[in-house]
């Protein structure tokens, strides 16, 4: 099929550029979003945000808050909450951007 693609947009009189845009990419784009977010909140959630929030990981800082207050479940859902918040707007984006490039629609 994709070869098949790359004849279509020869035969239009598209340039290999142009098949390029207008054809190949907005599928590929519109098969690998999906995937590639969730990859990405995956790697939010599993990899420390040292680049944030300084040296220390949100989940060690986490631990060590929650073993010197005594209170692990507010400490938690703290610590959830933030994961939370990193995590939606990306999720959110891609909703939109994937409603966005549903063709069938």
């Amino acid at each position: 099929m994709k070869q098949a693609q790359w004849e279509a947009g020869s035969c239009l009189g598209l340039s290999a550029w142009q098949q390029f845009r207008h054809i190949i990419a907005p599928q590929a784009l519109r098969l690998s979003l999906p995937p590639t977010v969730g990859f990405l909140v995956q790697l939010i959630k599993g990899t420390s945000l040292a680049s944030i929030l300084g040296f220390v990981e949100l989940a060690r800082a986490g631990q060590v808050v929650s073993a010197a207050t005594f209170q692990p479940l507010l400490t938690y859902a703290l610590v959830a909450a933030i994961y939370f918040a990193l995590c939606l707007p990306l999720t959110l984006w891609s909703r939109s951007l994937e409603a966005r490039l549903d063709g069938s629609r």
